[in-house]
């Protein structure tokens, strides 16, 4: 084995998939506590601690105590090197989080066992579908009172359309909570609060049907036996293909909080997740053990330095080994660059690389040239596929409070929606400019840094447009008579692709109907 596909085999690429407050930064931070990478869980900003998570950054997600940008993480753990995606928590972050799904192996879908599969969820699982990621499950707050076990593997069976089988199970939870049973191996894992903030060694007792295991449990005891018995004979076990294949989880129980059960993930990732997998390319499909280096650009982000105005690209390697200082060539631009400053991530400590394998996230300053989806290679041209634009779901006019900022207005917007953080329109027939977006909250977030980052002030009106479609069509007669047509309701994005903006359901439905000749995409991807 050469030393190029003993690293790769050691790379275990995934992201957290969850709801907003189903506790995705909490276990993102005790993640972290077991490879060793931060000795003191940095708990989420609460009402009475002042210490902010370490993986949460930029002013306004140290003020609302959300995740807004995907960061990145890579720490050791057991002889393997993980590189943990922290994708954006708040339920308005979709268009980042789902682009960042682009560049996993696997996913951790962390659910409140409170409250069940919830809506976002649902919307992330779906982006999972398209490339049928493989997902670990942990059911999380078990320090709290939480549903019915067996009813929520029901339901993520039901709703997830995914098999579930239960390698851990709980044995009471809130203030019952005593620990979590293996089922496979036949030991409980002892529960003991007050630990959530340092690594402890947990106290082990091989055999349910032991003396040690009736006196831990004592008057639930026969109860749990009587409980397991069901679970047993009701619910799936676990399949290392089915996993692979995205068509099965293995679930496990836990509470972040109190750092109790993320070991148990961590290890199923190290031991079932897949190392970094071979990726589809418009030329060819590229394995990771090759030689050659080749990797794409799946999120840019402004600013990770607030003394500097710097765009970092965030980009995957597939395949080959980045060294400092090396050649590439960045496709698209058809141009060779030397990188010799790569970054790679432990949250926002940022540091210089030496060398990076197939699987790893590393960083290239950006001084706006590099745009999402990008691919860079050592020569050849290879045009990575599946890292998509999503049709915003909602818009605003922007509104500028000094005319004379236009220009950098302009700039500001144009740096922003290369970054994915918004996309931006240009109406063929006025002057405005709208903003479109998946959350409400992506406005707000726009608006501050045009404040912090650009000193323009801008404000938001409503307007009519329900959705947005990108225009495809390859007559060009046909093309040209729909836009003279439609000219109304048409505009230029970011990119300088022809947009038409549909001011409800019924139009959009009309002019599909109306020129059967013309495309219009809900999704652009990135060329």
């Amino acid at each position: 084995m050469t030393q190029q596909a003993a690293e790769v085999a050691k790379r275990r690429t995934f992201a957290i998939i969850s709801h907003p407050d189903a506790g995705k930064t909490t276990i993102t931070e005790k993640l972290l506590l077991m490879g060793k990478a931060i000795s003191v869980a940095g708990t989420v900003k609460s009402r009475k601690s002042d210490r902010h998570a370490t993986s949460d950054w930029m002013e306004m997600e140290k003020q609302r105590g959300i995740s807004i940008t995907t960061s990145v993480m890579q720490f050791p753990y057991r002889d393997h090197m993980i590189n943990l995606l922290d994708t954006p928590g708040h339920e308005d972050f979709s268009e980042d989080t789902y682009r960042t799904l682009t560049a996993v192996d696997s996913a951790l879908m962390v659910l409140d066992g409170g409250k069940g599969v919830e809506p976002r969820t649902i919307a992330l699982m779906d982006v999972c579908r398209l490339r049928d990621t493989p997902i670990v499950s942990f059911i999380n707050k078990l320090d709290r009172d939480i549903r019915d076990p067996i009813e929520l593997l029901d339901e993520i069976e039901a709703v997830l359309k995914i098999k579930a089988a239960p390698i851990t199970w709980p044995i009471g939870c809130y203030r019952d909570f005593k620990g979590v049973y293996h089922l496979a191996d036949d030991y409980i894992i002892v529960y003991t609060a007050g630990h959530g903030h340092e690594r402890t060694d947990t106290k082990i007792i091989q055999n349910l049907d032991s003396d040690e295991a009736r006196a831990h449990l004592g008057d639930e005891y026969d109860r749990f036996v009587e409980q397991l018995e069901l679970v047993q004979g009701a619910c799936h076990e676990f399949n290392q293909q089915e996993f692979i294949d995205g068509q099965l989880t293995p679930v496990f129980f836990g509470t972040a909080l109190g750092n109790f059960g993320v070991d148990h993930v961590l290890d199923a990732v190290v031991n079932w997740a897949p190392m970094p997998l071979a990726r589809v390319a418009n030329e060819r499909t590229v394995e990771p053990e090759e030689e050659k280096f080749a990797g794409f650009v799946f999120k840019i982000q402004a600013n990770m330095d607030p003394k500097h105005r710097d765009r970092i690209a965030f980009m995957r390697i597939c395949s080959g080994r980045y060294e400092k200082g090396m050649k590439m060539r960045h496709v698209r631009l058809g141009k060779d660059v030397r990188i010799g400053d790569a970054l790679t991530f432990f949250s926002s400590e940022r540091e210089q690389l030496e060398e990076a394998y197939a699987g790893d996230i590393i960083g290239l300053h950006n001084h706006g040239t590099i745009q999402i989806g990008d691919t860079f290679t050592e020569g050849e041209a290879l045009g990575f596929t599946g890292i998509p634009h999503f049709a915003p779901e909602l818009f605003r006019r922007v509104r500028l409070k000094d005319p004379l900022k236009s220009k950098q207005l302009r700039q500001g917007l144009q740096q922003l929606a290369e970054e994915g953080a918004t996309q931006v329109f240009f109406p063929q027939r006025s002057n405005d400019i709208i903003l479109g977006a998946v959350g409400v909250l992506q406005f707000d977030v726009v608006a501050s840094r045009l404040k912090e980052e650009y000193k323009v002030e801008c404000a938001y009106e409503p307007i009519t447009v329900w959705s947005a479609r990108w225009i495809d069509c390859a007559d060009k007669k046909k093309l040209e008579e729909f836009e003279n047509k439609a000219v109304e309701n048409l505009a230029v994005d970011g990119g300088g692709h022809l947009t038409y903006l549909a001011p409800t359901r019924v139009n959009l439905a009309l002019m599909e109907e109306r020129w059967p000749d013309v495309k219009f995409r809900a999704t652009r991807e990135h060329h």
